[in-house]
């Protein structure tokens, strides 16, 4: 799918969403000034869009205020800081801009380097979160086919692409489950008139248009058989500001009994703000209500309250989704208990252990004997179950890595899962005699003999943060080949990630100190993923 969102040639690339319907037109925004002036103006909008773009913003000022290889940080703070503030409700722009700025003093490439990271991320960052919503509709809503109601816009003009609220309605489209959206015009600016119904038929999605104030009728005389909605700030007790219309909806949608799930990424939580009372509401322009098309259809004058957004209480939420989790809400509805539910089953590292050791089986005497194979074949044949896995390590690298290195040979399939997902080059770490060319290699021990491992000599660029995968940790001696092998590319590891530990071989005690996610730990209770101890100089 086409990104709203690019970078070329130094340049911020976008589509222009005051002139959608009517036309489809690029827009090139090549200062902080004319970013700015696109966010605030809502030429550029969505949580997740103007996250990435703020990001791309302190890129550029970093490049503009360099010369001879010397960065003005100052200037380039500077900018930061009128970046962040452009719209203070959606706390996606502030965290972009602050992970861009973390970089700042490895250089300006550095800083695009991570705003180029996030704009791959975004992406599968989306799917992976439409993709729990829609499973959890399917769960809360058995009328089939599905009419959805949705608020504002929350698709790929939202987002760099896919969507949040309306990606869940692509997916749940794309299996023939969806009868009809109604489509909120949502004011202001009509973002859902103007883009989400040019989304939907652009998807050709059969959907149809009402004004605000007729979503809560739709739901009174069950219209409407789940509402998905997006959200630009979700306060640390759960409470959700989302564009004004959102409170009227969900007050509506729980006296009808409606489920009312919420979809957006985990950059939207804000646990630092306790409730929704702590939420800066941003108020637009008087003439958004007074005039219509430049022409007036109020009293010159007349005063005027123009909210952007307002806050849903958790009580009225049934579960929030994020590319990580499905948290249920306040509502004491049997769909909160489904909720609950559903998210225990994706996202807890104990009950994530227990699937993965479910479908686990241990071969005696395999490949030799006197040894017990840990055989995973159950695991892979398990999509859902290997996607959950490969978001649980997705989750904890997310923004540290370069490169991912997948071990032969059972390391590929997750290596490769977790490389798209980040974003980021894979690299084969294989047996000798596999791979043409010039290699580096290194031997290491197995609990049943000895191999080596090899990388092609160009493959891992010095100073990359390696993220190394593989399948089982069991005496850790192939793990520990791959950090030396990372090592001796000049490189540096961030991370380990594997499908299963065997916590009685003692493997975890010679990976001197890196961090390690393991899914599943036979021998011992299974902790979060565990921090290693720093190596003894002794």
């Amino acid at each position: 799918m086409e990104r709203s969102v690019a970078w070329e040639d130094d340049t911020i690339v976008t589509v222009d969403q005051r002139a959608l319907p009517h036309a489809y037109r690029p827009l090139r925004l090549t200062t902080v000034d004319g970013l700015i002036d696109a966010i605030t103006s809502l030429a550029i909008r969505g949580a997740p869009a103007i996250g990435v773009a703020g990001a791309l913003g302190v890129a550029m000022s970093a490049i503009r205020h360099t010369s001879d290889g010397v960065v003005d940080a100052a200037s380039v703070h500077a900018d930061a800081a009128r970046i962040a503030a452009a719209r203070p409700t959606a706390v996606n722009l502030a965290r972009g801009v602050g992970r861009a700025l973390s970089r700042l003093a490895d250089g300006p490439q550095s800083v695009l380097f991570e705003a180029e990271a996030m704009l791959r991320e975004d992406e599968e960052i989306n799917r992976t979160a439409a993709r729990r919503a829609a499973d959890l509709v399917k769960l809360l809503c058995p009328q089939r086919p599905l009419r959805v109601l949705t608020h504002c816009n929350t698709g790929r003009l939202a987002t760099t692409a896919w969507g949040t609220a309306l990606g869940a309605v692509r997916a749940l489209s794309a299996e023939g489950l969806i009868e009809e959206v109604l489509v909120d015009e949502t004011r202001p600016l009509l973002q859902g008139a103007r883009l989400t119904t040019w989304e939907l038929a652009e998807a050709d999605i059969p959907h149809r248009l009402c004004v605000d104030s007729a979503g809560p009728a739709a739901l009174d005389n069950a219209m409407v058989d789940c509402v998905l909605v997006g959200a630009d700030r979700i306060a640390g007790n759960g409470d959700v500001a989302n564009k004004v219309g959102t409170y009227s909806l969900a007050a509506a949608a729980a006296r009808a009994g409606v489920p009312f799930v919420v979809v957006a990424p985990e950059s939207t939580l804000d646990p630092s703000t306790a409730t929704g009372r702590d939420i800066a509401i941003e108020e637009r322009p008087a003439d958004e209500v007074t005039h219509y098309a430049g022409r007036p259809v109020a009293p010159a004058g007349t005063p005027v309250f123009n909210p952007a957004f307002d806050i849903t209480p958790h009580s009225l939420v049934t579960a929030v989704v994020t590319e990580r989790a499905v948290m249920p809400g306040g509502r004491p509805t049997p769909s909160q208990e489904v909720a609950h539910e559903y998210s225990a089953g994706r996202s807890d590292p104990a009950v994530l252990s227990r699937r993965v050791l479910e479908r686990c089986r241990e071969i005696p005497d395999f490949p030799r004997a006197g040894v017990a194979f840990q055989d995973l074949g159950e695991v892979y044949r398990d999509h859902t179950l290997l996607g959950d896995i490969a978001t649980g390590v997705q989750d904890r690298f997310r923004g540290r890595c370069d490169l991912v290195l997948a071990l032969e040979a059972r390391g590929f399939p997750l290596g490769a899962i977790v490389a798209q997902r980040l974003g980021t080059a894979l690299v084969l770490g294989r047996k000798p005699g596999k791979l043409p060319g010039a290699v580096l290699s290194v031997d290491y021990g197995l609990e049943y003999g000895s191999d080596s491992l090899e990388v092609q000599e160009d493959a891992v660029p010095p100073g990359a943060r390696v993220l190394v995968v593989d399948d089982v940790l069991a005496t850790g001696g192939t793990l520990d080949a791959a950090i030396r092998l990372v090592e001796a590319c000049g490189a540096e590891v961030c991370g380990l990630a594997v499908i299963t530990e065997l916590a009685e071989l003692g493997g975890r005690a010679r990976l001197r100190g890196h961090e390690l996610f393991a899914a599943s730990l036979v021998g011992v209770p299974h902790p979060a993923t565990v921090q290693l101890p720093a190596p003894s100089n002794a």
